[in-house]
């Protein structure tokens, strides 16, 4: 009992629930492991009292958490209204200026008379709650606030208390909106792996010239109002590099891979305009090797022409403009960003894992990494220029795609987490926690469970340094997005922990503080004024959904899940969907919708050995799946082609889509060719070329932006979901 009593302490799980009827027991000895990652001694009986002692003894003398939340228009948490008459409170705000910081006293002579909640410019909130922390309201169902409480603004704030007696205490207090920005209008948008998309001008991978291109086309004829696209975090380098974009070296910073060279203003005024040209020659037949031979994207190959191209553009003097906005870049990013150019520095010099390089440059505070930081100051600098570089193409993406008419504009993608030899784990070694990788338990899908291989932040450290490298992360992917997509959203909840040496199925959960993390998600996208929207699929805790739509996070609605699971478990009537959801067909990880239809998908993973039945239960299977949807569809009079015509089911999906209520309607950009291979096939490495196709045709071919933009057959699905003036609109 004292493990568990102590293990529930530090939010860690000592059993879990895969089924509603099924509690499965987590291993003392992950327990203890992960303890120990928290910094908790639990490694014997003594070790466990001793622990558990400290842990009880700090609780009770605890004033506040760690971190409390006020959200704009509700009641005060308890944390707050419970602290003892005569408790004086100090706020200092995250952004001061010349205010001093607020000073509150709690009335000694409580209960003292209450106020209704009113927005920052004095009109009456919208109400959430009709009663406030203690069961007060003032009868008009508007939350109440005790009156000496003076609301700080939107912030991550400092507080500090200090109670009658001399008991004090500090903590972060958020203080954000009720709810994220919702988007303006329904809307209907591209999902697409950047790298596979392709232009006639591409360097053999689509880039963020390519990315704008698509979205100011996309805007302009076809109606759309986003584009999502894959994470454009940066890569671990090296040869070969992972080509997986979910799990980067680090998410703070983006991908110079992605950079459209003629786009960087400099190119024009390089001098060695020979090897300038030779250089694009070699990008021509990189792209021409892709796009007709037949060759997998080569991101090393990529990388190695642009990085060239990049060294001789950087030769070329920046104008005075040019430099004061790359000064104002470095002064803006500050130590993140001088980590992160120095940890590709000692790379290039020691190798892309930190854990081999010498002991002294392990530390990113030390002396001799300082001593580093001089010796490599131009490669430094050429790193914080890409930086910069690539940050300016994807504002202009973002600009791009606005100027289009787009509603929201680019969606970009978090990814769960990040490499544990890249420049994240590196720079905030002490948020991290050491020997455990994020993972999945076992289910339905996966009986031996998933290591992702990516280490998890510590929920203790995130809250002492009042989430400082969350907050950062989202500020620089929320600079230049319309919308968020934040992969595995359930990790803002709980993740599973996977021990160093152990199989998943030895894994436990352990709890964030997840209304914290909400508060800083919302506080930042609405400081970005950009829509959030979480990949909630899956095995997802109860009032995880819930508690995400109430702050307005979008989810994530695939079509050949959604059934009456609770009820018939037939397909899903579509206005039973939820409205706040981008509603999509299909995905990344799962076959494109005419694989799907033909049942290429299933015959593809039988072909790699990947199947758990034998093949002709799995095609008897799907094809029953597939049949059941397109009866439904035809009885809808969603399917007036007939269900034996491929392209005019793929057309009455989409057609079903937009019957739903859903915010956002995906088209996956392959789909719209009739393409049937997975750009990730879950469950293969080296089996599958994951990530490095090329989007194709219905027969296999490569199709470039340029034919893409006239493909018929595109045209012929995107008149199912444009609006148009002579037909009324689906919303309706």
């Amino acid at each position: 009992m004292g493990l568990d009593r102590l293990a529930a302490l530090h939010g860690v799980a000592t059993s879990y629930s895969p089924s509603a009827d099924v509690t499965v027991s987590v291993p003392d000895d992950t327990v203890v492991a992960v303890l120990a990652a928290l910094g908790v001694d639990a490694t014997t009986p003594a070790a466990v009292r001793e622990s558990l002692a400290a842990a009880e003894s700090s609780a009770r003398s605890r004033l506040l958490p760690p971190t409390l939340v006020v959200w704009t228009g509700e009641p005060l948490p308890g944390a707050l209204t419970a602290l003892p008459p005569g408790t004086t409170l100090e706020i200092a705000l995250e952004d001061p200026g010349p205010a001093p910081p607020t000073r509150m006293r709690i009335p000694a002579d409580r209960p003292d008379p209450a106020v209704s909640v009113r927005g920052a410019d004095g009109v009456r909130a919208d109400p959430v709650d009709a009663v406030d922390a203690e069961g007060a309201g003032d009868g008009t169902g508007v939350p109440v606030v005790p009156a000496w409480w003076t609301g700080p603004p939107l912030g991550v704030h400092r507080l500090f208390v200090r109670a009658p007696g001399g008991r004090s205490a500090t903590g972060t207090l958020v203080v954000a909106p009720s709810r994220a920005p919702r988007p303006p209008a329904r809307s209907h948008g591209f999902l697409v792996q950047l790298y596979s998309l392709l232009s006639a001008r591409s360097w053999g991978m689509g880039d963020l010239g390519d990315l704008a291109d698509l979205a100011a086309w996309s805007g302009r004829t076809l109606g759309a109002g986003f584009v999502q696209v894959n994470p454009l975090h940066a890569a671990v380098p090296g040869r070969p590099t992972d080509p997986s974009p979910y799990r980067p070296s680090s998410r703070r910073f983006p991908d110079p891979v992605h950079l459209h060279i003629e786009s960087v203003p400099e190119y024009g005024h390089v001098t060695d305009r020979a090897t300038l040209d030779d250089l694009r020659q070699d990008a021509a037949a990189l792209g021409d090797t892709v796009l007709n031979k037949g060759a997998l994207i080569d991101r090393d190959a990529v990388w190695d022409l642009k990085r060239q191209a990049l060294e001789l553009v950087r030769q070329v003097p920046l104008t005075p403009g040019r430099r004061a906005a790359y000064c104002d870049f470095l002064a803006e990013q500050g130590q993140a960003l001088e980590d992160h150019a120095l940890w590709y520095a000692l790379a290039e010099v020691h190798g892309p894992d930190w854990h081999g390089w010498p002991a002294g440059l392990r530390d990113p505070r030390s002396e001799e990494t300082a001593r580093a930081r001089g010796e490599l100051l131009d490669r430094v600098d050429f790193h914080c220029r890409l930086a910069w570089l690539t940050d300016g193409q994807l504002a202009a993406a973002q600009r791009a795609a606005l100027d289009a008419g787009m509603a929201v504009g680019i969606v970009h993608d978090l990814a769960v987490g990040v490499h544990p030899g890249g420049a994240d784990a590196w720079a905030q070694q002490d948020a991290f926690a050491h020997g455990m990788s994020v993972g999945a338990p076992p289910d339905a899908f996966n009986a031996r469970g998933q290591d992702w291989g990516l280490p998890p932040w510590r929920p203790d450290v995130l809250a002492a340094s009042g989430y400082a490298p969350y907050r950062g992360l989202l500020r620089g992917l929320l600079a230049h997005a319309g919308a968020l997509r934040i992969d595995h959203v359930m990790g803002l909840f709980r993740l599973w922990w996977v021990p160093e040496g152990r199989p998943p199925t030895e894994g436990t959960y352990v709890t964030h503080d997840a209304e914290a993390m909400l508060a800083v998600l919302v506080l930042e996208a609405h400081r970005a004024g950009a829509v959030v929207m979480g990949e909630d699929l899956g095995t997802v805790e109860p009032g995880v959904r819930e508690a995400l739509a109430r702050r307005g996070v979008l989810g994530t609605s695939v079509l050949w899940f959604e059934r009456d699971w609770a009820g018939t478990g037939r397909p899903l009537a579509p206005e039973e969907w939820r409205e706040g959801c981008l509603a999509t067909v299909t995905t990344h990880d799962l076959p494109s919708t005419a694989a799907r239809l033909t049942g290429d998908h299933v015959t593809l993973r039988h072909r790699l050995g990947l199947l758990t039945r034998p093949l002709d239960q799995e095609l008897t299977a799907d094809a029953a799946d597939t049949a059941e949807w397109l009866g439904y569809l035809t009885r809808l009079g969603l399917l007036p082609e007939g269900e034996d015509d491929e392209e005019g089911a793929v057309r009455a999906v989409h057609r079903f889509l937009l019957r739903t209520p859903a915010r956002m309607t995906g088209v996956w950009l392959p789909d719209t060719l009739g393409d049937r291979r997975p750009q990730n096939l879950p469950g293969t490495w080296d089996q599958y070329p994951n990530w490095r196709l090329p989007v194709a045709d219905a027969e296999g071919h490569p199709v470039t932006l340029e034919e893409l933009a006239a493909a018929p057959r595109l045209h012929r699905l995107m008149e199912v979901l444009r609006p148009r003036g002579d037909r009324p609109d689906p919303a309706g």
